[in-house]
């Protein structure tokens, strides 16, 4: 039997055996049901046994399965103590901080201001921007790339994460120029119920529902027209009348381009931007020290827009 198994296998494994359930186990881990059903046949075939019983009753351990929970337990557990323990190593023999981010943080010149202080309270620690797909909610948090990030809410496995408030900010809605509703000048969401919509990717989880507008379907299945996981295949999506596009209202200029239009939009939840890291990092001085440079920032921006 060979032994060249992935974490990432053992992972899927064990959720599927706590959970008996292989929906209910895709959901947890933020994974397509068929994807994690052909990464367990696959480790099945790898170690040559059958893990799962899966019947019309519903999926139960086999002999083999049983065997192999603890030892998989232990596995993850020691690998994930071992991630940490590498990544405290990293962090301590560098002089660098690594801000994640999906998108651009315009919204009047907060980027250049949280720099500003932290630089001149830590004048020797570069700041790393790191730009990252969207197919990543976390913009690099979740696997440790990253040691702090701008992201929107919610996160999957969000109890992990620590953040300070940047924006709560309305929700717009962008359409293709020659849309029916573009005319508009201000456009309810029961008008887009049946609307194509386009959607990130299915591992940014509920991220993903927030921007398709789940809580206010009443239950609604929405229709995806395509997924997009970049500001360029969103516009191009836009133009070429795949669906249609929700965005936070400070964002709305990476797709005011020629063909398109946003539209604000009433009857869905806010969306929230946020300063977000790992809970375990938060004694870190240098995370400390970038997280209130943001505060001090955003409070200062606030108080020049009341001035």
């Amino acid at each position: 039997m060979t032994t060249d198994v992935h974490v990432r296998d053992l992972r899927y494994f064990a959720a599927v055996a706590e959970e008996l359930h292989f929906t209910r186990a895709a959901e947890r881990l933020y994974v397509s049901q068929p994807a994690l059903s052909k990464q367990i046949r696959a480790l099945e075939r790898q170690l040559g046994v059958e893990l799962f019983r899966r019947d019309r009753q519903g999926v139960t351990l086999t002999a083999a399965g049983a065997a192999l929970l603890p030892h998989a337990r232990r596995v993850l557990d020691a690998w994930g103590e071992a991630a940490a323990a590498v990544e405290r190593a990293r962090a301590a023999e560098r002089g660098t901080l690594v801000v994640g981010m999906s998108t651009s943080l315009g919204r009047g010149g907060l980027l250049p201001a949280i720099r500003s202080r932290f630089t001149a309270a830590h004048p020797g620690t570069v700041v790393r921007l790191r730009q990252v797909n969207w197919e990543d909610p976390t913009a690099g948090l979740a696997d440790g790339d990253s040691d702090l990030a701008f992201v929107w809410l919610p996160l999957p496995d969000q109890d992990r994460y620590a953040w300070t408030l940047i924006a709560e900010e309305p929700v717009h809605v962008a359409l293709p120029e020659t849309h029916r509703l573009a005319a508009r000048p201000e456009i309810d969401f029961t008008d887009l119920l049946d609307e194509p919509f386009l959607a990130l990717p299915e591992s940014t989880g509920p991220l993903r529902d927030h921007w398709l507008a789940l809580d206010a379907r009443d239950g609604r299945p929405p229709r995806i027209g395509a997924e997009i996981a970049g500001t360029e295949e969103t516009y191009e999506a836009l133009v070429a009348g795949l669906g249609i596009w929700l965005v936070a209202a400070g964002n709305v200029l990476l797709v005011s381009l020629g063909g398109v239009v946003t539209r604000p939009l009433h009857g869905v939840t806010p969306s929230r931007c946020v300063l977000a890291w790992r809970r375990e990092d938060g004694h870190r001085p240098l995370v400390r020290a970038y997280a209130d440079a943001c505060r001090r920032a955003v409070a200062g921006a606030a108080a020049g827009r009341g001035a």
